[in-house]
């Protein structure tokens, strides 16, 4: 990946965690930097979509753990 957009950063990988992403890129015929990217964009992807759920969210009434163990002791469940 030669892109003129990229940019470069230097990143440190636990020894384990490298050997893991050189074997993958290996096997998978893609750089390294091809599979960080992935993994870095399908992070973002899930964070975007726990900011939705929660967005979402926002108006539902809240529920303390106390009050919810004080319903399930009045509703015989504890």
């Amino acid at each position: 990946m030669s892109d003129a957009a990229s940019k470069r950063a230097t990143i440190y990988f636990e020894p384990a965690l490298h050997t893991a992403i050189r074997l993958k890129a290996a096997h998978t015929h893609q750089s390294i930097s091809e599979i960080v990217n992935e993994a870095v964009r399908a992070a973002l992807r899930e964070d975007q979509q726990d900011l939705a759920a929660f967005e979402d969210r926002v108006a539902e009434p809240v529920l303390t753990y106390e009050a919810l163990l004080k319903d399930l002791k009045a509703h015989g469940k504890l």
